[in-house]
């Protein structure tokens, strides 16, 4: 499986091209060394939330505080991205946040937004990044839809907007990126690290590579084309134009037509020791959709409520194209697709987000006066007759967060972060922090990573959550009533590139909790290592459960089909963890 090396790859620089940095001190509402009375109202505000989320000078960190031993720092397969902190490099800042002695930052965010620059869109980006650090984010990305308006416009018009709103949220990482229509397939975000060259990176990418400017009825063209685009964004990345780029596949299963040989291809497109295709939308926006009407939208959870067309992947069931438990069947079904590319050892990681484009029972609409197609942008809101009810989406931060281990405050660490795989996502607020460690032989790993003993060494699971502690936005304490060890064996590259079944992933066992405050610490042993394998992490509030799709010998008690028309979110709350691998030697 190869070696890492071991120092966290913040050697870019959040100086470069004349871009203000954000690393540096903890934002003043993490930084438990400033006094409340030095705070702004709105820092005061996000530090007394924090509070509340038992987050603040915890000991956790964001429960990820990773103290006292020495982390294997590799991944499978040679990736070679930074896993775990190694020496001081990897020192969090102070207490806040992200907790203290050696670990990391865990820092929520959102990496799927839209603003008035998309044609489906309403707000200005000043009031999504507002709304997000008001509902405790720490990093964005505004992520407006790929369109020839938005390659002519668009993507040049958002900068000044983007720019002015991180000068006056600098307790904000906002990032700049698109929601990439993939030649022959769904939408992906694709973002770049804040430089001089990041306009032109974008510009030229959609104008090149985006599959609604450049349509075509053949699925090798489209398939070429799409592998195309990402090769490009790793050659800026190497020639230095922007200090990294990422893509995460958006809402993956929602028409059927991101094939398991398309995610592949995407995911091997470019080199493995720094990926640019490294995930997907494990649980998608548009939470609020399945809200039962008269008092919501009574659609179909995340806008899944498609079946199969002309252009979906023939081996899917019907039961792939709806939400289960709000996350993507590829997520949710244990043994499903990504346990498949997992088994293969090689990263895949999963995210949650809002997609937030018009928000449930916001009352502003679109200004007089409004020409998209020909300002590239709609007309700033304005305060409209009354609450709308229709709308299926929630603010950044509102119900979905991904929470994002990194080495320090800065853009780039919240990138090697999310490129390491060290996330956890959350619905609802059904937990405020997570520390799962795998520990054998004097060592250990965290999400993400990879733990490498001798065969035969006795390995260990620990796991550390942060309860609720606190009302969520719909003004209740959830309760964690079980949390899920999924387990699966690694057994290498599949023949059938558009294999997605797991055989071996299963939930290994299932632990009672039935809590909402406090911290609860539980302990799994997986026995001496023979094979390589890898473990993962679920968690429901009990609400809606079911037999999962491949059987009670597999997952007794998963989550359960949302029913179009009558899937309240609220009442359906999961976390889920990236994957911890144990390699054998």
């Amino acid at each position: 499986m190869g070696h890492g090396h071991h120092h966290p790859h913040d050697h870019r620089h959040d100086h470069s091209h004349g871009t203000p940095s954000a690393e540096g001190p903890l934002p003043p509402a993490l930084d438990v060394d400033v006094p409340d009375s030095e705070l702004s109202p709105s820092q005061l505000s996000r530090r007394s939330m924090l509070r509340r989320a038992g987050l603040l000078g915890a000991g956790l960190a964001g429960a990820g505080a990773l103290g006292g031993t020495t982390p294997a720092a590799a991944l499978p397969n040679d990736t070679n991205a930074t896993n775990g902190p190694q020496g001081s490099d990897a020192r969090t800042r102070g207490s806040g946040h992200g907790g203290s002695g050696n670990g990391f930052l865990w820092l929520a965010g959102d990496h799927h937004i839209h603003t008035q620059y998309s044609s489906d869109g309403k707000y200005r980006v000043i009031d999504q990044v507002r709304q997000g650090a008001r509902h405790g984010l720490d990093w964005m990305v505004i992520t407006d839809h790929g369109s020839a308006t938005h390659a002519r416009i668009g993507v040049d018009k958002v900068n000044p907007d983007i720019k002015d709103a991180r000068a006056a949220h600098r307790d904000q990482l906002v990032f700049q990126g698109l929601e990439w229509n993939i030649p022959g397939a769904e939408h992906a975000t694709v973002f770049v690290h804040p430089g001089r060259d990041e306009v032109e990176v974008l510009k030229r990418f959609e104008t090149d590579y985006d599959g609604s400017l450049h349509p075509s009825p053949s699925p090798s063209v489209n398939e070429a084309l799409a592998v195309s685009g990402l090769r490009f964004l790793a050659e800026q990345v190497r020639r230095r134009k922007v200090d990294d780029a990422l893509m995460l596949a958006n809402h993956p299963a929602r028409q059927g037509i991101d094939s398991p040989h398309e995610i592949r291809d995407w995911r091997d497109a470019t080199s493995a020791a720094h990926p640019i295709a490294v995930g997907m939308e494990g649980a998608p926006g548009h939470q609020a959709a399945g809200l039962p009407s008269p008092k919501g939208p009574g659609g179909a959870r995340g806008l899944y409520g498609n079946g199969p067309g002309a252009n979906s992947f023939p081996g899917y069931p019907a039961e792939s194209y709806r939400t289960w438990g709000g996350f993507d069947w590829m997520t949710a079904t244990v043994g499903g697709l990504w346990d498949s590319l997992l088994a293969e050892g090689k990263p895949w990681w999963i995210t949650a987000n809002s997609d937030s484009h018009q928000v449930y029972a916001e009352p502003s609409v679109r200004g007089q006066d409004d020409d998209f197609a020909g300002h590239g942008k709609h007309a700033d809101p304005v305060y409209g007759s009354g609450l709308d009810l229709t709308q299926n989406d929630y603010w950044p931060g509102h119900y979905s967060r991904t929470h994002v281990g990194a080495a320090r405050f800065s853009y780039a660490a919240v990138m090697d972060g999310m490129r390491a795989g060290r996330i956890w996502v959350d619905h609802g607020g059904l937990i405020s922090g997570l520390d799962a460690r795998l520990k054998g032989g004097g060592r250990w790993a965290t999400l993400g990573g990879a733990l490498h003993v001798k065969r035969g060494t006795d390995v260990e699971l620990s796991i550390e959550i942060a309860l609720a502690n606190g009302p969520n936005w719909a003004q209740f304490v959830p309760t964690l009533a079980r949390v899920d060890v999924i387990r699966g064996q690694v057994t290498g590259p599949v023949a059938d590139r558009d294999t997605f079944t797991a055989p071996t992933a299963k939930v290994a066992t299932s632990f009672e909790v039935g809590k909402s405050t406090g911290t609860v610490r539980l302990t799994y042993r997986l026995g001496r290592i023979a094979e390589p394998q890898y473990v993962r992490l679920r968690g429901t509030d009990g609400k809606r459960t079911a037999v999962g799709l491949r059987g009670a010998a597999v997952d007794p008690a998963g989550p359960a089909g949302d029913v179009r028309g009558d899937a309240d979110p609220w009442q359906d709350l999961w976390f889920y963890s990236n994957p911890i691998w144990v390699l054998p030697a």
